[in-house]
């Protein structure tokens, strides 16, 4: 049936989705100041890089579209990504590298 075909599409396009947010998070995160996580009163360096790493991972490992740690992934990036990383850049004046 071609509703499979759809299902199966949109699942990888989230997948996908998930995956790439997850990196961009990971990479901005890996690349910031140590020191600027707790000015802004949020978790160290190392628990939202592990949050997201494993997340991600886990995501990979799913490939169900909008399965639980694909949300759990989505949930992690969109939070740090939105939260923490306008935190970090006011924090750092915009130059995140160690």
């Amino acid at each position: 049936m071609w509703h499979h075909a759809v299902v199966a599409v949109v699942s990888a396009l989230i997948t996908l989705l998930t995956i790439v947010l997850g990196l961009v998070a990971f990479v901005h995160c890996a690349t910031q100041r140590s020191d600027a996580f707790p000015a802004i009163g949020t978790l160290q360096k190392p628990a939202w890089l592990a949050i997201i790493g494993v997340s991600v991972v886990f995501a990979m490992l799913n490939r169900y579209g909008l399965g639980l740690f694909n949300l759990i992934a989505i949930a992690a990036s969109a939070i740090y990504l939105l939260d923490v990383r306008p935190g970090l850049r006011d924090v750092t004046g915009g130059r995140g590298s160690w």
